[in-house]
């Protein structure tokens, strides 16, 4: 029985593909059970083939599902109205390469039928915040692929969303814009969104994702919350302050009396994606003008509906 908070529930969900005759050729997702609470960043994962695109059409309403139940805020996907509360951004995004990208933004705007005045307010907020407003006059066919990738971003964002789907977001963004979409993607669940994120690229989903299921073959092969499933039960980890290589000795000395084994000492250390930032944001002090993407670390003022706390 799902509840209230329930944004997303699937209940043995199953896809099959048929051939020309109907015969059954491909149990592309084959009775799987998963819920997506409001304001919680949920990651499906899973090889190549395993099932995740056929799940994320079904619940776009693309594809309907061969059995199980599959509902979005409470209603049958097939429901139309529904549509208007849901932001996608595809892993390829199929933009217009000769509309600049605020008349992209303007074109999905009149989509969800936005009046002028919101159109124009919600794309110049939404073009800052993906760091795009001081090149936006170009063409979309001169921007990068992760230039690009920040115009889908604003896009599945436009209608201001409750549920937003992302296929592999971070993909063509230099590690700076990676970071930036990350901490964009929690600041929105921080707001009430609920997000479902799929990626090829683990580390992304470990740093932002609160729960997971892990898809092989069309069936769950795992679930449940990230620090759970991540956390090594069989050790432990002690951070002190940097102490004297007698005091080191010392204290492995005790450790031996305790353990069977002699512990492991080394020094903590910074990932490459938090070195290169720090590069680059001390490279950003010395005020040269940037010709690409800029740095943004805020939200669009129309996003922002609840506390960040």
């Amino acid at each position: 029985m799902s509840s209230p908070d329930s944004i997303v529930v699937a209940n043995g969900l199953t896809k099959v593909f048929k051939d020309f005759w109907q015969r059954p050729k491909v149990t592309a997702v084959n009775g799987i059970d998963f819920e997506i609470k409001r304001g919680r960043i949920f990651g499906l994962l899973g090889p190549n083939g395993s099932g995740k695109s056929t799940t994320i059409k079904m619940l776009l309403g693309l594809l309907h599902p061969t059995a199980g139940e599959l509902t979005v805020f409470g209603q049958d996907t097939s429901n139309v109205a529904n549509k208007s509360r849901v932001g996608y951004l595809p892993e390829e995004s199929y933009l217009y390469p000769h509309l600049s990208a605020p008349e992209t933004l303007d074109f999905y705007g009149r989509l969800f039928d936005l009046d002028r005045a919101t159109r124009k307010l919600r794309t110049a907020q939404l073009l800052d915040m993906v760091g795009l407003n001081d090149i936006g006059h170009r063409t979309l066919g001169e921007f990068s692929k992760g230039m690009a990738r920040r115009v889908g971003l604003a896009q599945a964002l436009i209608n201001d969303p409750e549920l937003i789907i992302l296929d592999e977001p971070t993909s063509g963004l230099d590690p700076l814009g990676t970071r930036q979409v990350k901490d964009l993607i929690i600041a929105l669940a921080r707001r009430g969104k609920t997000i479902l994120l799929s990626s090829h690229l683990l580390s992304d989903v470990e740093d932002v994702c609160d729960e997971i299921v892990i898809l092989f073959n069309g069936k769950v092969c795992a679930r449940g919350l990230v620090d759970d499933l991540l956390k090594e039960q069989s050790q432990v980890r002690f951070t002190v302050p940097n102490l004297s290589p007698k005091q080191v000795q010392d204290a492995l000395a005790r450790l031996r009396d305790i353990c069977a084994d002699d512990p492991v000492v080394d020094h903590p250390q910074r990932n490459l994606e938090q070195f290169f930032l720090s590069a680059v944001r001390d490279a950003q002090q010395t005020g040269v003008t940037q010709t690409g993407a800029r740095a943004s670390e805020h939200l669009a003022d129309f996003l922002s509906t609840e506390s960040d706390t």
